[in-house]
């Protein structure tokens, strides 16, 4: 779904990119929508064509540090999908391996360019709630049973909604306020059948900050996934972004109003300006950008640019994991 969805409809549509081959093992589809792009059996068959200068990495959470390893070792380039690896000690080796081969190594966090958190970036950024006081984000869904994807449900390291959906908004959390000084958390399973954490409840704590980051497999009923409380104000918004939705029905972002919102789903800003006056209005978002990653990748490779999503907040969303893992355990307040 990955390889459909997020990343070969930009690799195709996008000039700084030429869409060479895809790893499929078993029912070779890719070429009957991009004409001309291989398929290879194995990734170690792949990483064998001289031409590929970058690989992406977007195969199940556990593996991602064999293959990626593999590719930077072969020499390319490397995309890798969140949440970089299933530990802390295999994310910073790649990172090491990276230097050592000079190959760029980047994590895909896509929803840095959501629609939806666009908006609140903007709300942050230009302090329009002055001093925050906190934030609360939320990504939740409704899945009672178990996934057909068997290998999301099995009990190791690297599985379940922490590593999942919980990178997500760690990393929009890492975006927006940098490192926090302690989390706090619990982990939890729900489910009935369920053998890996469906709930995570993780409170990131800063100077004068405080972000709660909520995940459930089991709410119904959606709530506002992004809450901002400031001293001047409030700011509501919803998971709205409708960029995934639209590639999964087979468009290609090319048309007219790509990433735009329904007008329905713009955000709640309700403040009171300095000299006094009471604001509340709808605050629309800007259209939601999934090309603009890939672009970054380009200029990070190509012009030496920073990376789209810096390997150091990669790196410290892998801790807060941990962290958040090791909160739950000890019901304790874990130092970073």
């Amino acid at each position: 779904m990955s390889g459909q969805v997020f990343h070969a409809p930009f690799l195709n549509l996008l000039d700084e990119f030429d869409f060479r081959a895809v790893v499929e093992r078993h029912d070779p589809k890719a070429a009957e929508r991009y004409p001309g792009v291989r398929s290879y059996k194995s990734v170690s068959e792949m990483l064998k064509d001289p031409e590929l200068e970058l690989v992406i990495i977007n195969t199940p959470n556990v593996t991602h540090y064999e293959y990626a390893r593999e590719a930077l070792l072969a020499g390319k380039h490397v995309v890798v999908e969140k949440p970089f690896t299933a530990t802390v000690s295999q994310a910073r080796e790649l990172m090491d391996l990276a230097q050592k081969q000079q190959r760029s190594l980047i994590v895909f966090q896509n929803r840095r360019w959501d629609s939806d958190f666009q908006a609140v970036k903007q709300v942050v950024e230009k302090h329009l709630l002055g001093d925050l006081i906190e934030a609360e984000f939320h990504y939740d869904r409704y899945q009672p049973g178990l996934s057909y994807k068997k290998h999301k449900e099995i009990a190791q390291a690297g599985t379940g909604t922490l590593h999942d959906l919980g990178p997500h908004i760690i990393d929009q959390a890492i975006c927006l306020f940098g490192k926090p000084e302690k989390v706090f958390a619990r982990i939890q399973t729900n489910r009935p059948e369920a053998s890996v954490n469906d709930y995570l409840n993780i409170v990131l704590l800063y100077p004068s900050l405080t972000v709660t980051l909520k995940s459930s497999l089991l709410v119904r009923e959606p709530i506002p996934a992004f809450v901002l409380h400031g001293v001047r104000g409030s700011f509501l918004k919803s998971r709205s972004d409708i960029q995934e939705v639209t590639l999964q029905g087979g468009k290609q972002p090319t048309h007219t109003g790509w990433g735009e919102e329904p007008a329905a789903e713009a955000g709640l800003l309700h403040i009171m300006t300095e000299d006094g006056k009471e604001i509340r209005e709808r605050f629309p978002s800007p259209a939601g950008c999934y090309q603009e990653f890939f672009k970054g990748v380009y200029r990070h490779i190509r012009n030496g640019q920073p990376s789209p999503v810096a390997l150091q907040d990669a790196l410290l969303n892998m801790r807060i994991i941990d962290a958040a893992l090791e909160s739950s355990r000890e019901q304790q307040v874990i130092s970073l």
